[in-house]
């Protein structure tokens, strides 16, 4: 029989304020990064739109809905532990990871096929831009990864894992799904 872990009844961010100001850090540098792309952008939009025709959205597409299952799955996860249901807690937390994961591989054909064309980080504005934040971005990821395989042992080695730990970690993947929310409407969509 499970038991539910303990939780306040009060209104709180989850996880602790540690994690909300690296959060919000994190999004004032990507802001001035998002920024920097944009002025770039607006001083050569056609090379900046015929660039954007190579890239693949249906790829994009996928990745996106891959980490917004890994968002859901990581949310089910810190769901499941409030509960005290850590079986379904370490399934959907092993559903993010494996979502993650396979943005990463995913992320990896797309930048081997550019690689392969001869486009890379010097080709032009709008690609040193797309290596730049694609690869900060997937260097979040594998933090992220990181932090959701040490939340995977919290739960499996404790009876009582710490419900703040598991929120710190979901709200930092919810940052990294959001970030790369931005990153593929700036890079695929906008025209």
């Amino acid at each position: 029989m499970s038991m539910p872990l303990p939780t306040d009844t009060a209104r709180r961010l989850p996880g602790d304020l540690d994690i909300w100001v690296f959060v919000l850090g994190d999004m004032l540098i990507f802001s001035a990064y998002f920024f920097a792309y944009l002025l770039d952008r607006s001083h050569d939009t056609a090379l900046f739109t015929q660039s954007q025709l190579a890239l693949n959205q249906s790829l994009g597409s996928v990745n996106t809905l891959m980490l917004l299952t890994s968002s859901l799955m990581v949310a089910l996860c810190v769901h499941a532990a409030r509960a005290g249901e850590l079986a379904h807690a370490v399934r959907f937390l092993e559903l993010g990871v494996g979502c993650g994961a396979g943005f990463l591989v995913l992320k990896a054909s797309e930048w081997y096929a550019k690689l392969s064309s001869g486009i890379t980080l010097g080709t032009n504005a709008f690609y040193m831009h797309y290596f730049v934040l694609t690869g900060v971005h997937v260097l979040h990821v594998l933090i992220g990864l990181a932090f959701l395989l040490v939340l995977r042992l919290e739960l499996r080695t404790s009876e009582r894992p710490r419900l703040q730990l598991l929120e710190a970690g979901g709200t930092y993947w919810h940052m990294v799904d959001f970030l790369w929310f931005l990153i593929f409407a700036l890079l695929y969509l906008m025209r």
